[in-house]
C-alpha cells in the first residue's frame, strides 16, 4: 500500500489533506476542553538525548526531562513506546498506562507523529539493551498539523529539502550534524583570529560604490535620500579604512552579494571572511592561512587529514607554493616568460582555443590560461603566486617585476578558496588603477571596479604596509562537511521562484 501511494501523487496529497483535517479536529477538541496546547510558554530541559545515553551510568535511575519531536509510537494496549528526537538526536521512552494515569495515557494514544512533546521519567535500559527513559509525565507542546514525509523515506527530492529546510532539518540527522558543524567552524575560525590579536568588526552592506572585486553588484534605491545604492561585493574597502584609522588587526565574517548565476559552487549571497593586518604581506598570509585552516580542521574534525567525495587532502603539511607563471607552463606546456607582447598572447591563445575579449591583455590572457588548464589540478592545498597586474587592481606590484603583483590565490580541491594581497597602499598607483578599471567599465566589463573617492583620500591620509585576505567561508564548510553543493551548507539557499 505505501509504495501504491508513493507512485501516485495525488492519492498522497488527498491522504495529507485528510490527515491534516484529521489533526485540526483532534486541536479543537483539546482547546475546547481547555487543554490548549498552543497556550504552554515554556517547559523545563535537563538533558538532551545525547547526554543521557553517553552518561547512562551516572544517570540511571535517575530523573530527567526532555523536549524534542515525537518521530514514531508504537501503541501495545496498556504500554507504548515512542521515539523522541532533539537537538543532539534521538531517545526511546517507555510510556505505560500505571505510570502517567489512565486520562494522560489515553491523550498519550492520541499524539501524532510530528507533535513535539516533553517527557519527565527515570532513565534504565530495556531488556534489548536500549537506553530509554521510563515515562512518568508526558506533556503536548506544541501540535503539528502538517504530516511529515514518510518514514523510511525520509525527505529525498533536493528541490524541496532547499525550499522547505525546516523539514530537511526534521527528516535528516546528517543535514543537522552539517550545520552544527558549520556553526563550529565558524567559532572556531573566530578563536583563532581572536587568540591573535585581532578585532572583529562590522561594516555596512549598503554602499555607493561597491568594490573590492570582480563581480556584478545588485542595485536597490534609497527613498529617504532618493539615492541609488548597491549591496557590498566585498568587504575589503571599508577594512583598509579601518587599518588608516590605527586598527592594526581587523576581520569581518559576514555576507555579501554578487548578481551572478548559480551552481554548485556559487549562490548570489554568501560568507566571506576578510581580514587585514598592519606590517605583514602576502608571505605573512601564506603563514596565517596554514595555520588557521589546521587550527579549525584539528578543533572541530580532530584531524587535520580531510576526505572530500573519496579525495583525500592533508592540512599537516606545508601547503605547495607555486607563481601563476610556472603552474601555466607546468600544465599548459606555455611559458608567458617567453611571451612579451600582446599580440603572441593572443596568438598562443588561439593555437589553444582559449577565447578572449578585444579588451583583454597579456595578463588577462594569462589567468585565462590558468582557469582553463591549471585549476583543476590543485588538489592538495596549494598557493598560487604572484598574479599579472591587469587583474590585480588593488594590489602591490612586485618591485622587481611591475607587470605582476604581490598576490596569491589559495587552491584546495581545484577551487578557490581564499584570495591575498600585500595591499596596494600608495594613492598614486591606486587612483591610476581605478582609472584603468573606469577604462574596462566603459568597454562594457561589468564587473570592473569604480574610483572611490573617500577611500583615495584615506590613503593620502597614510596606511602602513598590510596583508589582506578574503576567505569563502561556504566552500571551507563544504570540504570540511564533504558536501556536495553550496546549497547544502546554506539554510535557505537562492532557489528559482515555483511559479
Amino acid at each position: 500500500m505505501a509504495e501504491e501511494i508513493r507512485n501516485n501523487p495525488a492519492q498522497t496529497r488527498q491522504d495529507v489533506s485528510e490527515q491534516h483535517k484529521i489533526r485540526l479536529e483532534k486541536l479543537q477538541t483539546m482547546q475546547a476542553a481547555g487543554n490548549d496546547p498552543f497556550q504552554l510558554t515554556k517547559y523545563e530541559v535537563t538533558h538532551h538525548s545525547a547526554e543521557i545515553k553517553e552518561n547512562f551510568e551516572t544517570l540511571e535511575g535517575k530523573t530527567v526531562s526532555v523536549a524534542g519531536r515525537m518521530m514514531s509510537k508504537r501503541v501495545m494496549g496498556k504500554a507504548s513506546f515512542c521515539n523522541l528526537q532533539d537537538l543532539k538526536g534521538n531517545i526511546q521512552s517507555y510510556v505505560a498506562r500505571d505510570s502517567i494515569g489512565e486520562e494522560s495515557y489515553k491523550a498519550f494514544k492520541k499524539l501524532d507523529i510530528g507533535d513535539i512533546i516533553g517527557i519527565k521519567g527515570e532513565v534504565f535500559k530495556t531488556k534489548t539493551g536500549e537506553i530509554s527513559i521510563h515515562a512518568a509525565e508526558v506533556t503536548l507542546l506544541s501540535k503539528s498539523l502538517q504530516v511529515l514525509p514518510e518514514k523510511f523515506h525520509g525527505l529525498t527530492n533536493t528541490d524541496t529539502r532547499y525550499r522547505q529546510r525546516y523539514i530537511d532539518l526534521i527528516m535528516n540527522q546528517e543535514v543537522r550534524d552539517t550545520f552544527i558543524k558549520r556553526s563550529q567552524i565558524i567559532h572556531a575560525i573566530r578563536n583563532y583570529l581572536d587568540g591573535q590579536g585581532f578585532m572583529e568588526v562590522e561594516t555596512p552592506m549598503l554602499v555607493s560604490n561597491a568594490g573590492g572585486a570582480a563581480a556584478r553588484p545588485f542595485v536597490t534605491h534609497f527613498n529617504a535620500l532618493d539615492e541609488d545604492v548597491k549591496l557590498r561585493i566585498s568587504l575589503e574597502l571599508y577594512l583598509k579604512r579601518l587599518i588608516v584609522g590605527g586598527l592594526e588587526r581587523v576581520y569581518e565574517i559576514g555576507r555579501v552579494f554578487r548578481n551572478e548565476g548559480l551552481d554548485t559552487r556559487h549562490n548570489p549571497e554568501f560568507t566571506l571572511m576578510e581580514l587585514y593586518q598592519a606590517y605583514t604581506d602576502y608571505h605573512g598570509m601564506m603563514d596565517l592561512t596554514e595555520n588557521l585552516y589546521r587550527y579549525v580542521a584539528k578543533e572541530v574534525l580532530g584531524t587535520t587529514v580531510i576526505s572530500y567525495n573519496g579525495v583525500e587532502m592533508d592540512l599537516g603539511k606545508p601547503f605547495a607554493r607555486i607563481t601563476m607563471l610556472d603552474a601555466v607552463k607546468q600544465y599548459a606546456g606555455v611559458d608567458f616568460n617567453e611571451i612579451h607582447s600582446l599580440e603572441e598572447a593572443r596568438a598562443v591563445a588561439k593555437a589553444h582555443n582559449i577565447e578572449y575579449e578585444e579588451r583583454h591583455k597579456k595578463g588577462d590572457i594569462l589567468n585565462l590560461f590558468f582557469e582553463e588548464y591549471v585549476e583543476e589540478h590543485l588538489v592538495q592545498p596549494t598557493f598560487v603566486m604572484d598574479h599579472p597586474i591587469e587583474i590585480s587592481p588593488l594590489t602591490k606590484k612586485k618591485p622587481e617585476n611591475p607587470d605582476y603583483v604581490e598576490r596569491f590565490e589559495f587552491f584546495m580541491n581545484g577551487w578557490e578558496m581564499a584570495n591575498a594581497y600585500s595591499e596596494l597602499n600608495d594613492p598614486i598607483d591606486q587612483r591610476a588603477r581605478f582609472a584603468q578599471q573606469e577604462e574596462l567599465f566603459a568597454q562594457g566589463d561589468e564587473e570592473a571596479n569604480h574610483t572611490d573617492e573617500d577611500f583615495l583620500y584615506a590613503l593620502e591620509l597614510g596606511m602602513p604596509p598590510t596583508g589582506g585576505i578574503g576567505f569563502g567561508i561556504d566552500r571551507m564548510v563544504m570540504l570540511l562537511t564533504d558536501s556536495p553543493a553550496i546549497r547544502d551548507v546554506l539554510f535557505f539557499p537562492t532557489m528559482k521562484p515555483l511559479d
